[in-house]
Parts: structure tokens; C-alpha cells; sequence
């Protein structure tokens, strides 16, 4: 009798197991709401949008040059170093201004500098006192030396004026005295040379030779 009670508990056990796997729960596919299907659409849309703004073509890299081989200046010995120039907001970018009559700024489109303005022009008024000899040593800020004199300078214009089609570039400069900080000499600087036309490479060309043109009238000015 025992015997028998056990083998009916053990087959009512798995006759229970097995009427749960047959009932347990089941998968059902359901297609989706005409809503769903409507934003899973704009979703793919907005991914290739993303990807065909992403392809767009890249900005064209403009430099700027370090004028040389314009004759021989007298100097002095002094060591120098020149400051990065300071500069309004606007200026402080690496994009090709234009300025029109109203004062209003904008950019060449598809085209861009090598650096940040008056970083790229703190590099090439360097390379200049080089190129000259002008000075004992030059060099910027941070290079380790004790200078005599330090060359601040300011950029308050570098842009393709639109209502005349010139690169305008304006800067002061100022010779500071590095022990007395005291200004020994102080400037106005500036250049403006027709540009062939305002989109990249014509604006480009036209800054280039205006700020050739100032950085050599700082370097022979400066000692």
C-alpha cells in the first residue's frame, strides 16, 4: 500500500510537470501599428540625412607666409620675444572674414586658415624677424630666456572689406621693455591690396600679401 502511494504521487508530479510545459507561456508575433511603422520611417530618414551631412566635402586650409628677401635692415642685438597678438572675439577664429559696409561679419564659405588668426600671425611676425636678421634673438613666449624687449601687438582688422574687394589688415605694435615695462615705441600698422575675388583662394591670396606688406613694416620698425 505504501508502494502504491508513492508511485501515484510520483506520476501525478509529473503529469503536473508536463501540463505546465504545455501551458507555459508562448511567443506571439505581432505586426506593428501603422504609428510605429510611421516613426521607425523617420527615424531611417534622419540616419541618412545624418550620414550625407557627414560626407559633405571638407574646408579648403589656407597659410599665411613669412616675407623674406626684402633687403637688408639695420638691427640691434637685443633679444626679444613677441607676444601673441591680442584680438576681439570675431577675429579670434581660424575662418576668412568678409565685412561689409555695415559692419556686418561673414564667412568665406568652404575655406579656413591653418590656425587661429593671431596665432598663425604670431608665427609668421616670428619667422620675419628671422628672415631679416633683424634682431639678435627673437622668439615667443615660454622658450626658456630673458628678454630685453617684448613686442605686444594688437589685430584690429583682417578681412575682405566687401564694399571695396581689398584684404584690409590693421595691427599696433608696441615695444615694451621687459625689466622696466615701460612702452620705448608705439604703432599703427596697415595694408590693403585688392582682392582677384571673394571666395577662398582669392581672399586668401589678398590677406596674404596685405600681412606680408605689415610685417615688414614691423620689422623694420622694431629694435
Amino acid at each position: 500500500m505504501i508502494f502504491e502511494a508513492k508511485t501515484t504521487g510520483s506520476k501525478t508530479t509529473e503529469a503536473k510537470t508536463t501540463e505546465a510545459k504545455a501551458t507555459g507561456p508562448q511567443t506571439m508575433q505581432v505586426p506593428p501599428s501603422p504609428v510605429r511603422r510611421a516613426r521607425l520611417g523617420i527615424a531611417t530618414l534622419a540616419g541618412c540625412l545624418f550620414l550625407a551631412g557627414c560626407s559633405s566635402p571638407s574646408p579648403t586650409t589656407f597659410d599665411l607666409s613669412a616675407p623674406s628677401g626684402f633687403g637688408r635692415v639695420g638691427g640691434s642685438r637685443a633679444v626679444m620675444v613677441v607676444a601673441q597678438p591680442t584680438t576681439v572675439q570675431a577675429l579670434d577664429s581660424d575662418r576668412v572674414i568678409v565685412k561689409d559696409s555695415s559692419g556686418a561679419l561673414s564667412f568665406v564659405g568652404g575655406a579656413q586658415w591653418a590656425d587661429r588668426i593671431p596665432a598663425l600671425v604670431q608665427a609668421r611676425l616670428i619667422q620675419t624677424f628671422e628672415n631679416a636678421s633683424r634682431i639678435g634673438s627673437v622668439s615667443g613666449p615660454g622658450q626658456r630666456i630673458s628678454p630685453d624687449v617684448q613686442l605686444n601687438t594688437d589685430i584690429r582688422s583682417f578681412n575682405i572689406d566687401a564694399a571695396s574687394g581689398a584684404a584690409v589688415v590693421e595691427m599696433t605694435a608696441k615695444v615694451v621693455g621687459d625689466r622696466t615695462g615701460q612702452i620705448q615705441r608705439a604703432r599703427l600698422f596697415s595694408a590693403r591690396v585688392p582682392a582677384s575675388s571673394v571666395d577662398g583662394p582669392g581672399a586668401a591670396q589678398a590677406l596674404d600679401r596685405a600681412l606680408s606688406q605689415v610685417l615688414i613694416e614691423i620689422v623694420r620698425w622694431a629694435r
